[in-house]
């Protein structure tokens, strides 16, 4: 069950040295989500299951959703009441899902979802299922062949934390064949008003974040399910964890839409926001998991009112 997935843009940055940029919003549904989803719903189609669901915060619906179209199959996406932002909810409607909205945050839809795993008549397709991770990988296997090696560092958002955890699952493999002998730092980075991650690997506990909150709703979880695979991955690679806020976040958001021509989601900023504060050498690919278009809310609520001009040539030489 494709629709053209992965492939996507690696893109240098002209003014920041060292630095690509590999835009997953250029997926068919604008996120990472895509390259999971087509390896997990094509195994719900084999093993004849007729309903999918999942727990979302807006990217991973939007995914489900048309990969279910796709397949001819029944989508049951659940979404936490009035925090999912409107441009992924609209992907869900268009492809037919069924809407479930929770009260509470992410965490308690996830929660909901898990207490159907034993229920052999549907299939999850969160992160949680290890297919979606193999799909994920296969943005490793992309940046190595792009550069002819991996870099020597990988930023992204964290929210989950199946994303980390697929990718070096995919550069570890890419050694295993004998295509390198050496693998990247992995740097997360999250918000800091929603860091349990963050705090685990900088304290060695964890303790889930009860009440989330970030402008950046793809990563506003407080206890992610794959967390001890993200931590794992962040330590074998010899990585690191850190947070940004969310002022950073939307002022990196428009200065790589501005300077590079580049326009990612929030979280997707996140990464951008932690290297303006915190510049790396080397080689270093920051990932945008999400077009700016998921979200174009956190961009027109903030801008300036248009002037509106007289419809002649002498008012528009005046504006030039």
């Amino acid at each position: 069950m494709s629709l053209g997935e992965g492939a996507t843009g690696l893109h240098e940055c002209l003014r920041t040295k060292g630095l690509y940029v590999k835009h997953e919003g250029e997926n068919p549904t604008g996120s990472f989500k895509d390259r999971g989803m087509t390896v997990g719903v094509t195994l719900a189609r084999e093993l004849g299951r007729k309903v999918v669901v999942c727990a979302s915060t807006g990217n991973t619906a939007a995914s489900l959703s048309a990969y279910a179209a796709r397949a001819g199959m029944r989508a049951v996406v659940l979404l936490p009441a009035g925090k999912v932002a409107a441009g992924k909810v609209a992907q869900a409607v268009a492809h037919g899902a069924e809407l479930v909205q929770i009260e509470g945050n992410f965490d308690r839809a996830m929660a909901l979802v898990r207490s159907l795993e034993r229920d052999g008549r549907i299939y999850i397709l969160n992160s949680l299922n290890p297919y979606r991770l193999e799909g994920q990988k296969t943005l490793a296997f992309e940046v190595c062949e792009a550069l002819g090696r991996p870099p020597d560092v990988v930023v992204l958002p964290v929210g989950n934390g199946g994303n980390v955890s697929a990718i070096w699952k995919g550069f570890k493999e890419w050694k295993a064949m004998g295509f390198a002998n050496r693998l990247p730092r992995m740097i997360g980075v999250q918000a800091a008003g929603a860091a349990p991650v963050a705090r685990a690997f900088r304290d060695g506990a964890w303790l889930p974040e009860p009440n989330p909150q970030t402008i950046a709703t793809a990563i506003r979880i407080g206890d992610p399910v794959n967390a001890p695979k993200a931590l794992a991955a962040f330590r074998d690679s010899r990585g690191d964890v850190a947070t940004v806020s969310d002022e950073e976040i939307l002022e990196s958001q428009r200065w790589l839409a501005k300077s590079e021509g580049l326009f990612v989601e929030p979280a997707s900023a996140a990464p951008i926001a932690y290297l303006r504060r915190h510049p790396h050498r080397g080689t270093v690919v920051a990932v945008a998991t999400g077009h700016g278009l998921k979200d174009p809310e956190a961009i027109t609520g903030r801008m300036p009112k248009a002037k509106a001009i007289a419809p002649t040539v002498a008012a528009l030489r005046r504006v030039l």
